[in-house]
């Protein structure tokens, strides 16, 4: 069993990264193995509706976009999907945005290979708006007919400073139970 965890955020090391890594101390602790990419803060373009994706079928952005496109690859690959946002204005970085984009378009125009993978969204806040962008991701699982795990409460944690989240109790146990209810609903799929 594979996760794979992207970060969106251009705060390398910063609260959605830290989220991202305590589900994978649960994940990892339950022998899953786990992959982590750093797309934000790196060169990334969102789709510009030239069509070649959807007239190759490939499931891959025929822009200059190589990050993107290792992304979808290792997403086909995996077994579940992390991606952690901070919230920018209510809602996602960029980052994230480009690759739901991308990746939504030119995977469902290649016969929709995340159906029935696991997605879960994690998502930093420094005050308000958390949930617009949690909910944003979850709408890119949903129209790929993926499964998307629920936890003690929304995957959602609190802190503007790095560091600042792992102060927070309730989000730490919040990606606690959500990894051990990914390894449940892992376990359940591979059956």
């Amino acid at each position: 069993m594979k996760v794979l965890g992207i970060n969106c955020s251009p705060r390398k090391g910063g609260n959605t990264e830290l989220m991202i890594k305590e589900v994978f101390k649960t994940l990892e602790k339950n022998e899953v193995n786990t992959e982590f990419i750093q797309l934000g803060g790196k060169k990334v373009s969102g789709c510009i509706a030239c069509l070649k994706c959807r007239k190759a079928a490939d499931g891959k952005c025929h822009q200059e976009n190589k990050l993107i496109n290792l992304c979808i690859s290792k997403m086909v690959r995996a077994d579940a999907i992390v991606i952690g946002s901070p919230t920018y204005f209510s809602d996602l970085s960029t980052e994230a945005k480009a690759l739901i984009d991308v990746a939504g378009y030119a995977l469902r125009g290649a016969g929709n290979p995340l159906k029935r993978k696991i997605g879960a969204a994690v998502v930093a806040v420094r005050r308000t708006g958390a949930i617009h962008a949690f909910d944003s991701i979850n709408h890119f699982f949903l129209i790929n007919e993926m499964i998307i795990p629920g936890s003690s409460y929304w995957n959602i944690g609190i802190g503007k400073e790095k560091g600042e989240v792992l102060e927070d109790e309730e989000a730490m146990k919040t990606m606690k139970v959500l990894a051990e209810n990914m390894i449940w609903l892992l376990k359940k799929i591979k059956k």
